[in-house]
């Protein structure tokens, strides 16, 4: 096996862990590239020179772009890795702002602190992906304050 191969075993690997099975098939496609850190670690997964995910150095999780959310958002069944938001949150959702406890109309309750989720609206829309920052028990308690760090809208205009 080249060593190309088994990186793509690897990372694929590590997103059916991550995202359920068939996840890592759906998310990097044949024809992937890597970019590696000095210490030869994968840190970042390219298709056609755009970025699926990144590897976080300190699990070896994913960050998703909004490609490899999208990529997600096709395989996953409804409702699995996704907070729903009310229509009120949607545009800033979509550029990129903190989703709060107040506007989650829904979130899937397998979800732990931490986990990397797509945001959607009510018609299961795909509007951002970020981090889930409490268990979806308390985020449904709170009244108020942030419940997903948003790395990156639809209509961001931060690089994806």
């Amino acid at each position: 096996m080249s060593p190309e191969e088994a990186r793509i075993k690897e990372v694929r690997t590590i997103a059916d862990y991550q995202f359920g099975k068939g996840c890592g098939k759906a998310l990097f496609p044949d024809g992937v590239s890597f970019k590696l850190s000095r210490t030869g670690r994968i840190r970042q997964i390219l298709h056609s020179k755009n970025r699926l995910a990144t590897s976080r150095a300190k699990d070896g999780f994913f960050t998703l772009s909004l490609q490899g959310a999208a990529a997600l958002h096709k395989v996953l069944p409804f409702n699995k890795f996704r907070v729903v938001v009310c229509a009120e949150a949607v545009p800033f959702v979509a550029k990129g702002k903190t989703a709060f406890a107040k506007h989650v109309l829904e979130l899937d309750p397998a979800l732990r602190a931490g986990d990397e989720v797509l945001l959607t609206d009510e018609h299961d829309t795909l509007l951002a992906t970020g981090q889930l920052l409490f268990s979806p028990a308390e985020v449904q308690a709170l009244e108020s304050g942030p419940a997903v760090d948003v790395r990156v809208g639809i209509n961001s205009k931060k690089p994806a």
